[in-house]
């Protein structure tokens, strides 16, 4: 009798899961419309573990999308203290240990698990979307999706989506021999239903004295920016531009930003210090991210992103000032 309660239950757990399956779409660029989607929308609560390295780092996020707008609360558990409290337009980082508090605009590319844009659909154009296999991640089971990219500008991503919401429960960056560069995977995590309201509150009382840095800036149109790329890079289109303040007597920053809807490349100009900007130029890495600094017509450009060296290399040597 035992033996049979267990087939039973066995079938039973078999026809649920062939169930979702069937439920879940056949192609992948629809698994990216899901993915997309899921991550903004849903109501979920969870820990996920970022790797980078040997850098490793926990981190606790709540989201709660209703007719009112989209609400998240991402608090890093390791370290020192750091929370990002984010409400429709706008987002504050919270860094208690400065007694500071940095507000700005959501950027183009959203944090684990909202990692795609919701408009998607240029991603085929530069990368391969295929299906992967069936796993489980954080005891939920999901479904792979890969997205290989069709030339060396860009790294691979590998996506692991739950089958029944579509919500990013695992995401991997990896360079063109499969080695990851990066990792966002939940251990635990909570999807749909009612959230309390006061996990979006935050956690840090703001006494004595803090300093609030606004760092929104202004948006510049590509004529009156000053600035242009000589060569464009394939598969990167200019997504946004925006002068921001620098600080006192420091004048202002333009910060262009270049994305082919999963990759994105920041392009930094602002006035050559006093030292000249001898020191740091050329490139350089910090993690997950590459670097390239170089001076021209007196001024310090910085490109910088989740992108091969020779990307960031090509951007930031193609772009100059545009004839007065």
């Amino acid at each position: 009798m035992k033996r049979l309660a267990a087939a039973f239950g066995l079938c039973a757990f078999l026809v649920q899961s062939q169930a979702a399956l069937a439920e879940a779409p056949g192609d992948p660029l629809s698994w990216l419309g899901r993915i997309a989607t899921a991550g903004q929308r849903l109501n979920y609560t969870g820990t996920f573990i970022y790797q980078s390295g040997r850098h490793f780092e926990t981190s606790r996020i709540t989201h709660v999308a209703d007719a009112s707008g989209e609400y998240e609360r991402l608090e890093v558990l390791d370290g020192s203290p750091r929370e990002v409290i984010r409400s429709n337009s706008e987002v504050r980082c919270v860094l208690p240990e400065q007694k500071t508090i940095i507000i700005d605009r959501p950027g183009g590319r959203r944090a684990f698990p909202a990692r795609l844009p919701a408009s998607f659909a240029s991603l085929a154009e530069n990368y391969r979307v295929r299906k992967g296999e069936v796993s489980r991640v954080a005891g939920l089971d999901t479904q792979l999706i890969l997205l290989e990219p069709k030339d060396d500008l860009r790294y691979g991503h590998q996506l692991w989506a739950e089958l029944e919401s579509g919500l990013l429960l695992k995401a991997r960056m990896v360079d063109e021999r499969g080695e990851i560069i990066e990792q966002f995977t939940f251990s635990d995590v909570k999807i749909g239903g009612p959230i309390d309201p006061e996990a979006l509150k935050p956690r840090f009382a703001r006494e004595g004295d803090w300093r609030v840095i606004n760092a929104h800036g202004s948006e510049v149109s590509r004529e009156d920016s000053g600035w242009a790329m000589n060569a464009a890079l394939p598969g990167f289109t200019l997504s946004s531009i925006v002068r921001r303040p620098l600080g006192r007597d420091r004048g202002e920053a333009l910060h262009l930003v270049y994305s082919d809807g999963m990759a994105s490349i920041s392009v930094f100009v602002e006035p050559m210090g006093t030292d000249g900007g001898r020191a740091g130029l050329g490139p350089l890495a910090t993690g997950a991210i590459n670097i390239y600094k170089r001076r021209v017509d007196g001024h310090l450009v910085t490109a910088l992103g989740e992108v091969p060296l020779r990307a960031v290399k090509r951007l930031g040597d193609g772009i100059s000032p545009t004839a007065q």
